[in-house]
């Protein structure tokens, strides 16, 4: 098991463990952008109080500025042909994805309530791996959000990731 950390610009921890044996291909994409900091200074630029907080593809520079990533990779999930048994409940970190099911990229979501409608449509790949990290997520997910642009549920104050690291 792999375990990764989540350092805020505002000091809190958000500690991961990744569950390569059961979304290999998932936390390999993952640790791709994590080892070489495509992750630093990105936001949690979609937060939805009572079900997940979600970053990785977002910088904000007086506003969202989308960063972009690798081509996207084989979704590890039911729906899609794999066997995945990880439940979307609290603290599990799973990929963000359009509509298509092999659209993973670099956005990741991490769930701060019972998700598991999600179960078998996403690809669940770690979670929290401590109550003070599943608190923090959930700290997260109840900072004010507004709209900006055409995007929804934005932190009306951004929610900086300062880095993501192996630990």
């Amino acid at each position: 098991m792999t375990k990764v950390q989540i350092e805020m610009v505002d000091g809190k921890i958000i500690n991961l463990d990744l569950f390569e044996d059961i979304a290999p291909i998932t936390v390999e994409n993952f640790l791709s952008y994590v080892d070489e900091g495509f992750y630093d200074g990105l936001c949690f630029h979609r937060v939805i109080d009572g079900f997940m907080i979600q970053g990785g593809g977002f910088e904000w520079k007086d506003g969202l500025v989308q960063k972009q990533g690798k081509p996207a990779i084989k979704g590890e999930f039911k729906i899609n042909g794999v066997e995945n048994d990880i439940s979307h409940v609290p603290g599990v970190i799973s990929m963000a994805r359009t509509m298509f099911k092999d659209s993973a990229t670099s956005q990741f979501f991490i769930c701060v309530d019972d998700a598991s409608f999600l179960d078998g449509q996403y690809a669940g790949f770690g979670k929290v791996s401590d109550e003070e990290s599943l608190n923090n997520a959930i700290k997260i997910g109840k900072v004010e959000t507004g709209n900006w642009q055409y995007y929804g549920d934005v932190p009306t104050t951004p929610v900086v990731i300062k880095t993501i690291r192996r630990i």
